[in-house]
């Protein structure tokens, strides 16, 4: 509600009703639905030019709709995301988890999302920071509920390779997201991405079936072969090669957070949101389920 902006409704779509009334804000009990149920339930209510999604467990700057309606002028563009940022009070193994994500040996290239880079074009925005152009949206269906979560995935898909338009990633378009705690809710939630992701790389590979998404299996997949074949000299001397680098890369990251408390935690973290990511992934990729 303290956003910058003249003209914007809000729409909160909880499970059940709040305790409290919130002034200014349409409030809509959905039941225990999957977001994406939600998203589209808000759409059919809302009667805006754009719609925002954005999650609860996550705020946006003040200046979210007057940074993302700048780039709207471009007729081409059906959606502009930007960066979720580990706001300052969070704890600290919230922070451990966000620097476990922003990391360049932790999310990848994927590290931007989590961090302030720079404007690049994109087909994949996550929607705990989304604002999307209704008229192209509406004709893309929405979100499909079939999906726990990659909702998101599939519907930046159908904007870009079915109705041809524009997403752009948007540095300035802060949020600030509130973190899964490492150990267990952080890798729980890696779980889940992971084995979405797996399945989206079998159900729609434009998108999800790139070979940085294979990644951390083939890595949990030479951890395995290298340890059981360890007794051949040449198998030993690059499975020591790979992860020895691998093991300073994931030590550096854990110092470049400048905070002695994460040392040794955000490394710790790094590997093992690796090892779950990897078996999640191939968990998803031969799942006979498509939901």
């Amino acid at each position: 509600m303290a956003i910058d902006y003249p003209s914007f409704e809000v729409l909160l779509l909880p499970d059940s009703p709040p305790a409290v009334e919130l002034k200014d804000v349409k409030t809509i009990a959905t039941g225990p639905v999957k977001p994406a149920a939600k998203r589209n339930l808000a759409m059919k209510e809302a009667d805006g030019e754009f719609y925002a999604f954005i999650d609860s467990d996550a705020y946006p700057r003040r200046d979210w709709l007057k940074t993302a309606l700048e780039h709207f002028r471009d007729p081409d563009i059906a959606g502009v995301g930007g960066p979720g940022i580990t706001p300052e009070d969070d704890s600290l193994m919230q922070k451990a988890s966000g620097a476990v994500y922003s990391s360049m040996i932790g999310g990848f290239r994927f590290a931007f999302r989590y961090s302030s880079k720079r404007l690049q074009e994109t087909d994949d925005l996550p929607s705990c920071n989304l604002i999307v152009r209704a008229s192209v949206f509406k004709e893309t269906g929405g979100f499909d509920e079939r999906f726990l979560t990659g909702e998101d995935t599939k519907a930046c898909l159908d904007i870009v390779y079915n109705q041809r338009k524009r997403l752009i990633y948007v540095p300035e378009l802060v949020v600030y997201h509130h973190r899964r705690p490492l150990f267990r809710p952080h890798l729980r939630q890696v779980w889940t991405y992971a084995k979405h992701r797996g399945l989206f790389a079998r159900v729609f590979p434009k998108t999800s079936a790139r070979a940085i998404y294979f990644i951390p299996s083939v890595m949990v997949a030479g951890l395995v072969a290298g340890l059981l074949l360890s007794f051949i000299p040449i198998v030993k001397l690059l499975f020591t090669i790979v992860y020895g680098s691998y093991l300073i890369a994931v030590v550096l990251a854990g110092v470049a957070t400048k905070d002695p408390r994460l040392f040794l935690v955000v490394p710790i973290g790094i590997f093992l949101t690796h090892l779950t990511y990897g078996l999640g992934f191939l968990s998803g990729l031969i799942s006979r389920k498509v939901d």
